[in-house]
């Protein structure tokens, strides 16, 4: 995982979007749990955002330069997936950044 170290040099924000209480949202409350910790040991200065809203359908959003965003549904993926998803951002950016 050593994409991790140099996610804010492509990535200017990560917002996760989720449902407090949903089964569909579980695995991305999970992910955020297990990994907000190391994301931000390696990216202290890179904002992470939390925001929670009955009945949203779990997202992930990347913001990069020049206020482009992306976003990517995270309904019936796993813990495993929802890295990979924030992986290919991560990538995403560095090519925008080039």
């Amino acid at each position: 995982m050593a994409w991790r170290s140099s996610l804010s040099r492509s990535v200017k924000e990560i917002r996760f979007l989720f449902c407090q209480s949903s089964s569909a949202s579980g695995p991305a409350r999970e992910f955020v749990k297990k990994n907000y910790g190391d994301i931000k040991t390696h990216n202290p200065a890179l904002p992470i955002l939390i925001r929670e809203c009955s009945g949203v359908e779990p997202q992930l959003w990347a913001r990069y330069d020049m206020g482009v965003e992306r976003c990517v549904h995270l309904d019936g993926l796993t813990e495993a997936q929802i890295d990979k998803k924030l992986e290919e951002l991560a990538k995403q950016g560095a090519h925008k950044a080039k």
